[in-house]
C-alpha cells in the first residue's frame, strides 16, 4: 500500500518558503501525486493563493494536530525547514517517514536540525554543501532549484499603492503595540500610486528580514550609490521596526532619492518597471526566489559575487555580480553603473538567454521531483 504524503508548513507569515510550498503542490499536481498541506489555522495567505485542488487542511499548530493529522498508517511528511527534535522522535516513533526541504543554509545555524530526518532536500548547491559541511546524513544529491511562480497570487494584478513597510514581529513588545496602533493610522493613510522616476531605478523587491542583510549593504553601498547621477532606489516589502529603522538609517546618504511602499501583491509588474533588482549580501541566503523571478521579466539583476547567485544570475547575461560591497565599499557596483549610464557598458537582457530561465521554471522543477519521486515515495 502506497504511504500518504503530507506538506508541513506552519508559518504565519507569508515569504520565500511558502511561495516554494506553492509551486512544490503544482509540481506534485502535474505528477498526479496525491497530498495534503498541514498549515497555521492564522495563516489566511494560503487561501489567496490558487490551487487546483482542495489540498489544505489547517491544523493545530502543535505536535498532537501533526500527528492527529498523518493518522495512525505510516505516511511521509514533508517539512519545511527542520522542526523540533521532540516532534521528530514522536513522529518517527509512529513509523512516518521524514523528509525536509532545507531553505537556509546551515552556516552559522544548529547542524544538528535535521538528525533523525530520512532525507534532505537543498534547494541550492551552496545548500546542499552547507548540509554537507555539517555533516548531515541522507542528503538528496541534486538541488531543487526554485522557479519563477508569476502567477500564484488570485490577485496579482492589483495596483501598487503606498502601503506600510512594517510586518510587526509580534514576539517583540514594541512591534505588539505598534501594531495595535497602526491599523487607528491605517484609513488614513494618502493613496499614492507608484511611478517610476526619471533616472536608473533599483528596487528591493524582498521582506525586509535579518537573512537579507539589507542595512549592513547599504552601509558599505549608499554613499558609492549616491555619487551615481539619477541613482534611484525603491524599496517593495516590510519588515519588523528594527529592519526597517535599520534600512532607513543606511539609506541616509541617498535621501529623497528612496522610497518605501511596502508589500506588495503585484510583484511582476513591479519587476516589468525597474532597470535593476538587487539581492541582499549572500551567505545566508539560500536561493533568492526574487531573483529567479525578476530575470523571467526580463529584469536584470545586481548581486554580489558568491553562492547562492553565482548559481542564479548569468554574470553580464541576465545581470551583474559584483565584488562584496565589505571589500570594496561599493566600488565595482558604482563604476557597472557609471560605465551603463554612459553608454560603455550594455543593459544585460535575461529573456535572450532562455536555456539559463529554463533552469529555474516549473517544467523543469517538476521534472526534478518526477526523477526524486522514488527516493521520496519510499
Amino acid at each position: 500500500m502506497a504511504k500518504t504524503l503530507f506538506q508541513l508548513n506552519l508559518q504565519q507569515h507569508f515569504g520565500g518558503g511558502e511561495v516554494y510550498t506553492h509551486f512544490l503542490c503544482q509540481g506534485l499536481d502535474a505528477l498526479s501525486v496525491d497530498y495534503t498541506l498541514l498549515t497555521h489555522p492564522k495563516a489566511e495567505y494560503w487561501n489567496k493563493l490558487s490551487f487546483e485542488r482542495d489540498v489544505i487542511t489547517p491544523i493545530s499548530p502543535d505536535l498532537d494536530g501533526v500527528l492527529a493529522a498523518l493518522g495512525e498508517e505510516p505516511a511521509i511528511l514533508l517539512t519545511h525547514g527542520g522542526i523540533d527534535k521532540a516532534w521528530r522522535t514522536a513522529i518517527k516513533a509512529k513509523g512516518h517517514r521524514l523528509i525536509a526541504i532545507a531553505h537556509m543554509p546551515l552556516y552559522g545555524r544548529d547542524p544538528s536540525s535535521y538528525d533523525h530526518y530520512d532525507g534532505v532536500i537543498g534547494v541550492s548547491q551552496y545548500v546542499i554543501e552547507s548540509l554537507k559541511d555539517a555533516k548531515v546524513e541522507n542528503i538528496y544529491p541534486e538541488p531543487w532549484y526554485g522557479v519563477a511562480s508569476l502567477t500564484r497570487n488570485k490577485e496579482a494584478n492589483s495596483p501598487i499603492l503606498k502601503a506600510s513597510c512594517y510586518d510587526w514581529d509580534l514576539r517583540k513588545g514594541r512591534d505588539r503595540i505598534l501594531s495595535w496602533l497602526e491599523p487607528v493610522y491605517e484609513p488614513f493613510r494618502p493613496k499614492v500610486e507608484w511611478q517610476k522616476k526619471p533616472g536608473l531605478t533599483i528596487g528591493i523587491v524582498s521582506r525586509l528580514t535579518p537573512i537579507k542583510q539589507f542595512p549592513l549593504m547599504f552601509e558599505h553601498i549608499a554613499q558609492a550609490l549616491s555619487e551615481v547621477p539619477d541613482v534611484n532606489v525603491e524599496i517593495f516589502g516590510s519588515g519588523g521596526y528594527a529592519s526597517v529603522r535599520d534600512l532607513r538609517k543606511a539609506l541616509a546618504p541617498l535621501g529623497d532619492r528612496v522610497r518605501f511602499w511596502g508589500f506588495q501583491k503585484n510583484v511582476e509588474g513591479i519587476y516589468r518597471q525597474l532597470d535593476f533588482l538587487m539581492a541582499g549580501l549572500p551567505e545566508k541566503e539560500a536561493l533568492g526566489l526574487n531573483v529567479i523571478e525578476a530575470q523571467h521579466c526580463d529584469l536584470p539583476v545586481l548581486a554580489v559575487n558568491a553562492s547562492p547567485f553565482v548559481e542564479t544570475v548569468a554574470d553580464g547575461k541576465t545581470g551583474f555580480l559584483f565584488t562584496d560591497p565589505r571589500q570594496d565599499n561599493g566600488a565595482e557596483l558604482k563604476a557597472i553603473l557609471t560605465e551603463i549610464q554612459q553608454g560603455e557598458r550594455a543593459m544585460p537582457q535575461p529573456v535572450d538567454h532562455k536555456a539559463h530561465l529554463d533552469a529555474f521554471s516549473q517544467p523543469v522543477f517538476t521534472q526534478r521531483v518526477e526523477k526524486a519521486l522514488p527516493w521520496l515515495m519510499v
